[in-house]
């Protein structure tokens, strides 16, 4: 009577029980670990599948490391984009900045007041051609607007144009 399919269904039951009990028993101490927020035992990292202390401390120490490297990553970002804003002042004449999507505001060095800047949006695809904003200042030089931008359609020329009358201004005062 040793095949008797009820005596093999208990047995087979009794197994799986006791199978779980240690799972149960095994998960709790694992439970009680993580609680205590202290190492985690091997025999028991090992069964759950968690990475071992020394894995965490590795993975953190990589972690600190790209961060680090991130860090200075920006700053060196930073420094670089100082160097070019600088250098496009120094060569043109006109500091340029972002004030808002697509738009950009050009400060002559040689402006009389503060206030007067020119601001273009960038239109077209990847902002291929710009657009001359009307500004108090840009009402003021209608002349250089109407020959260097409507007609000859050079925004470097129309640059270059009004950089020398400012010039001329600021030298002959």
């Amino acid at each position: 009577m040793s095949l008797n399919p009820t005596s093999l269904a208990k047995q087979r039951l009794r197994e799986e029980r006791d199978r779980l009990q240690e799972e149960c028993e095994r998960l709790r101490g694992l439970v009680h670990a993580l609680e205590r927020g202290g190492p985690v035992p091997t025999d028991l990292e090992a069964t759950a599948g968690l990475p071992s202390s020394k894995e965490v401390a590795e993975l953190r120490k990589q972690v600190e490391s790209a961060e680090l490297k991130n860090q200075r990553l920006k700053e060196v970002f930073q420094t670089k984009i100082q160097e070019f804003r600088k250098v496009c002042y120094t060569l043109t004449g006109y500091q340029i900045d972002i004030t808002a999507e697509s738009q950009y505001r050009l400060t002559s060095q040689y402006a009389e007041h503060k206030n007067d800047c020119l601001i273009f949006k960038a239109t077209g695809p990847s902002g291929s051609k710009m657009q001359l904003l009307e500004t108090e200042f840009s009402c003021s030089v209608p002349e250089l607007i109407e020959l260097h931008l409507l007609r000859q359609d050079s925004i470097p020329a129309f640059l270059s144009a009004l950089t020398l009358e400012l010039f001329s201004h600021q030298t002959a005062a």
